[in-house]
């Protein structure tokens, strides 16, 4: 987190870095997911110096979206995420899938 940064964005950053590695992220992609996010809400909030366009002019906040795009854009859910969930099912032979193959393991 910025130095400066205020409690609430730091129990934020801390419930989303948490939230994604119970989701099976990395902790170094957990961490860029959660300072992503907060910073995002930062821009949002006029709490940071700079903000991209796509920051404030977006519809819905970071904490609104909840990965939508990432699980339900062009190419839905990742190799990875498809890879945790199969996991999670225990599917035999998973390490070596690729996505479309995880795909129809998991029967989407």
């Amino acid at each position: 987190m910025p130095a400066g940064s205020s409690p609430k964005r730091e129990r934020q950053y801390e419930h989303v870095k948490e939230s994604a590695e119970k989701r099976g992220a990395s902790t170094v992609r957990a961490k860029e997911i959660a300072a992503r996010t907060v910073n995002k809400e930062r821009a949002r909030a006029g709490e940071s110096a700079t903000a991209s366009k796509t920051s404030t002019r977006d519809k819905k906040s970071a904490s609104q979206r909840g990965g939508e795009r990432s699980h339900s854009g062009a190419q839905g859910p990742t190799r990875d995420q498809l890879y945790e969930e199969a996991k999670k099912k225990g599917v035999e032979g998973r390490s070596s899938m690729n996505k479309q193959q995880l795909r129809k393991a998991l029967g989407r």
